[in-house]
């Protein structure tokens, strides 16, 4: 049986933690508010409903591709493809090429960022490997303007965070979600979490502010996880219905 990746694919270690996951999760929260094509996010009404949620969901079956056999791999892109079509003919319009890609590369560089920030830096193979994983869901998606090779979406990347992001009032109400959702406390720490992850431009159109603390806690952290110890702060920052999707998407390997 073909896989879509190999078992010993490096990206599996990547999206077989649910700690980088998370990770890579808090800093899609952050750039999806700023994204150019918010407003086809809003118009099912799914995400105000369940923001945190709706971008669970982008993460499972971002991990449902990578770790399935390329039969089945194929069918999950392909019902990706064929709701954004029906969306789509709902509205009566296209969603914008652009914002797939936005999309797309946004798993890529938090892939990347959340690995780094919890393990140790990537070598540039590493890198490669991870865009390549992903260049193949775009190319079965057929979108169009996708990058050839890692570093062509290196500067693709680049012009999509200095021009291509956008703080708005779906922007400000996304975040007011939120912290509806979470609760005042996990609300700040997935602010101070997106801080550490997210580009310095995503970073920077948010207005966030660090706090001194953060730092300290994500190396007790790391200490935790060194001796199998970290579960419990996994659930204890998400409310129970995500903390269980996110032990749902650690045992699903």
């Amino acid at each position: 049986m073909k896989y879509f990746t190999e078992k010993d694919s490096f990206i599996r270690e990547i999206w077989g933690k649910a700690d980088t996951v998370l990770f890579i999760f808090a800093g899609a929260a952050a750039e999806f508010t700023l994204n150019r094509a918010v407003d086809w996010l809003y118009y099912t009404g799914r995400l105000l409903a369940d923001p945190l949620g709706r971008l669970f969901s982008t993460v499972a079956y971002s991990r449902m591709i990578l770790f399935s056999d390329e039969e089945n791999a194929f069918k999950y892109i392909d019902q990706l493809t064929a709701i954004h079509q029906g969306v789509e003919n709902s509205r009566g319009t296209k969603i914008p090429a652009a914002a797939y890609l936005e999309v797309l590369y946004m798993l890529v560089d938090y892939s990347i960022r959340a690995y780094e920030l919890l393990e140790r830096k990537l070598k540039e193979e590493d890198k490669v490997e991870i865009f390549d994983v992903f260049a193949r869901v775009g190319n079965r998606m057929g979108l169009e303007g996708l990058a050839g090779s890692y570093y062509e979406y290196l500067v693709e990347r680049k012009s999509q965070l200095r021009n291509g992001i956008f703080y708005s009032h779906y922007t400000k109400d996304l975040y007011q979600q939120y912290r509806k959702h979470l609760g005042y406390a996990r609300f700040i720490l997935l602010k101070q979490v997106q801080l550490l992850v997210a580009p310095e431009h995503v970073n920077k159109k948010l207005k966030q502010e660090q706090i001194k603390w953060i730092r300290p806690i994500l190396k007790l952290y790391k200490i935790l996880r060194f001796f199998k110890m970290e579960s419990w702060v996994k659930t204890a920052i998400l409310p129970k219905q995500y903390a269980r999707q996110l032990k749902n998407i650690e045992n699903a390997i």
